[in-house]
């Protein structure tokens, strides 16, 4: 398992010291408590349960990130690929670790793996209302599209979308 260490000062100017590795299965249940915590997050009933996660992590097993300080997760990306192209699903940074460097850290280690994998492109869907989000995005130079409609159909209707409370940022 590929690991990478970093050290960052944190914004009162302590040293922080995180690690960004590939996520295992053994990681779910810190995952979903992270998930938990992020303000306005949205979470599918299946999609987002342990089995089906786990699932995901198998079917992708080197491009899912985490970033940990002090051996909890404090960060995440679900990354995943068709062999054409990938998505990521879940980025986030604990809201009293983010501008360390942490999201930029994971989000380099994905797509490193990614291209590992031979894979070119890489789609997101941050919702319009996830303003820390769409600026993370735009600052590290993703590019919105306006040409593209986003649809969806859902194939099992108990797969529910539940939103986080929103809090102010």
């Amino acid at each position: 398992m590929r690991v990478w260490t970093w050290s960052r000062c944190s914004r009162n100017m302590e040293p922080q010291n995180y690690t960004i590795r590939v996520m295992t299965d053994a990681d779910y249940p810190q995952v979903h408590k992270l998930w938990k915590q992020i303000s306005g997050f949205a979470m599918r009933t299946l999609d987002d349960s342990e089995d089906f996660v786990r699932r995901f992590i198998r079917r992708n097993p080197t491009t899912s990130i985490v970033a940990e300080m002090d051996g909890e997760i404090v960060g995440t990306i679900l990354a995943g690929h068709d062999g054409r192209q990938a998505s990521f699903y879940h980025v986030c940074v604990r809201k009293d670790k983010r501008k360390m460097g942490i999201g930029t850290a994971m989000a380099t280690a994905a797509m490193r793996a990614l291209k590992e994998e031979h894979v070119n492109k890489i789609t997101l869907v941050a919702f319009r209302k996830n303003v820390v989000g769409n600026q993370f995005w735009q600052h590290a130079g993703w590019k919105q599209r306006e040409d593209v409609n986003v649809y969806e159909f859902a194939l099992n209707e108990e797969n529910i979308a539940i939103f986080n409370e929103e809090t102010s940022q």
